[in-house]
């Protein structure tokens, strides 16, 4: 049995492990455990329409962060779990028969990965202290990299607004309709700028795939209801008298092919289609209400 709660508490640890890299490491940006607890946490609040507003993302990071947290207290209490409580020394006054074994293990696991050190409870067994420091170190990679997660998503979170605010502006004056009398240099390199920023979108959809999670109270901020206005571009571009405009058209028609292709494969369902996969990226960020 002994050897199960370890080989158990192993795993635990390794799973949490592999999806902290997955999520924070590897080029994806994506950890099974850590994109369910976004997913399910985006499928609630949709659900109450998306009352709770701007608080969706962040709330749904530090569930994430908790999860993590707590897979790698549990995997270290079930490793401590048959040395308990034998494979310790107890500082005068802390009776370990006052707790149960289970509630020892996870207090010291607890106690170890948050790097705390009260000195109540320490490991003799020579085993267990190599692994507790082993687990501190764990714990002290754990904060920092939730700390750097929350402070990465704001920057692709800032370019997705400014996209959204330049793609309203150019709806309000009505640049789309214009295009045809612009002078043509200066209408292809928007088009051309456009093109490169929406392609930044994408690329941060796929490395900081939670930021599409982040809800915008003002819609003026929001990139998935602005969005259309490049089909409205891309079209307008497609009919110009010039080459030059033509073709920053085609250069803007296709990241915006390839931001549909991003959104359809890992967040919305629609036809294949950029408008279909726009209107579904703006009806899953609609709140109730409100457009």
């Amino acid at each position: 049995m002994d050897v199960v709660l370890t080989l158990a508490g192993i795993a635990l640890i390794v799973m949490g492990l592999l999806d902290i890299f997955h999520g924070l490491l590897h080029p994806s940006g994506k950890g099974a455990l850590g994109h369910a607890v976004l997913v399910g946490a985006w499928r609630l609040s949709k659900a109450t329409g998306h009352r709770a507003g701007s608080v969706v993302g962040p709330a749904a990071m530090v569930a994430v962060v908790l999860v993590w947290v707590g897979l790698q207290a549990l995997g270290w209490a079930l490793v401590y779990l048959p040395h308990v409580p034998g494979g310790f020394s107890y500082s005068p006054g802390v009776d370990a028969s006052d707790y149960g074994d289970l509630a020892e293990a996870l207090y010291i696991s607890l106690v170890t990965l948050a790097t705390l050190g009260f000195g109540d409870v320490v490991a003799v067994d020579p085993v267990l202290r190599l692994a507790s420091p082993i687990e501190a170190l764990t714990g002290f990679a754990l904060l920092t990299a939730a700390l750097t997660w929350f402070t990465q998503v704001y920057p692709p979170l800032s370019r997705r607004r400014s996209l959204a605010l330049e793609l309203k502006s150019l709806a309000d004056e009505g640049w789309a309709g214009s295009i045809p009398q612009l002078d043509p240099v200066a209408a292809a390199g928007v088009l051309h700028t456009l093109a490169a920023e929406v392609d930044k979108a994408r690329i941060d959809l796929t490395q900081y795939n939670e930021s599409y999670y982040f809800q915008e109270e003002d819609p003026a901020l929001s990139l998935a209801r602005q969005l259309p206005c490049t089909l409205l571009l891309r079209d307008a571009a497609a009919t110009a008298p010039t080459a030059d405009v033509r073709l920053a058209g085609a250069r803007l028609g296709g990241a915006l092919e390839q931001l549909a292709h991003k959104l359809r494969k890992d967040f919305v369902r629609s036809g294949p289609s950029p408008e279909e996969a726009f209107a579904a990226y703006a009806e899953d960020h609609r709140r109730h209400g409100r457009r």
